[in-house]
């Protein structure tokens, strides 16, 4: 294709924005509604399913050691946890400082429990995480299996629920999204063919002069994309401002 026959086409094909008036306005607005809504719920699924993967990573096994264990059969432990499958991070808590988190994370009343400092009766623990969250409990159920434990704690009576919610919360957002696209694609595809129907005697005129099919459809496609991009200026300028002030 010539350069000149490019520029005609490009030319054309803003001319037809102005020309067509109100029915461009319709498709940059229909555009400009789909995206937004769009974005938006794009926008709030991404930042919960951020605030649940932050919540996941949270999660800790603490692992109790029996108060009979000599400090070679702590070591031990300690071994055979490091060699399970999966896990990220483990770190050693002794019972002074298992002591020191309860008093400060009970405030006023973990002064009590200061009480204890020379007559200590918590436990040595293992505090492990996993690479993968999801696989928390798999992990607790094997480390439970260990000799000289004495229990572990996950939030058993939370965490499963907790994952349960967040596995069906980033099923649904990507249902959603894949909803509200689909819609978006029929309802901007809806308005562009209103806009060739209404038009639809200037295109036989064309055809009727000898106009071939590129020559016809090129200044559509120039036209449906300028309309595309005005109508994304206002979504993706609303979605800045709201993601920056929200």
């Amino acid at each position: 294709m010539k350069f000149s026959t490019l520029k005609r086409h490009i030319r054309e094909g803003v001319k037809n924005i102005f020309r067509n008036g109100w029915m461009s306005v319709a498709s940059i607005g229909a555009v400009t509604v789909a995206l937004i809504l769009v974005a938006i719920f794009v926008t709030v699924i991404l930042n919960i399913n951020q605030m649940t993967s932050n919540v996941e990573k949270d999660v800790e096994i603490k692992v109790l050691i029996e108060l009979t264990a000599d400090e070679d059969q702590i070591k031990t432990l300690g071994e055979e946890i490091e060699d399970i499958n999966g896990i990220e991070t483990m770190r050693f808590s002794s019972k002074d400082d298992e002591l020191n988190l309860l008093v400060e994370g009970m405030g006023e009343q973990g002064e009590a429990w200061a009480l204890f400092e020379q007559d200590n009766p918590l436990n040595h623990a293992y505090v492990v995480k996993a690479k993968d969250p999801q696989q928390t409990e798999v992990i607790a159920a094997k480390i439970e299996n260990f000799e000289n434990v004495y229990k572990v704690n996950f939030g058993q009576d939370v965490v499963p629920q907790l994952f349960k919610f967040n596995n069906y919360a980033r099923a649904t957002g990507l249902a959603l999204i894949a909803g509200l696209v689909f819609m978006a694609v029929f309802l901007i595809s809806n308005t562009i063919k209103l806009t060739i129907h209404a038009r639809s005697t200037e295109i036989g005129i064309m055809r009727l002069v000898g106009a071939t099919n590129n020559f016809i459809r090129l200044p559509f496609f120039v036209e449906g994309f300028l309309l595309g991009v005005l109508g994304s200026i206002i979504p993706i300028v609303v979605t800045l401002i709201g993601y920056h002030f929200v």
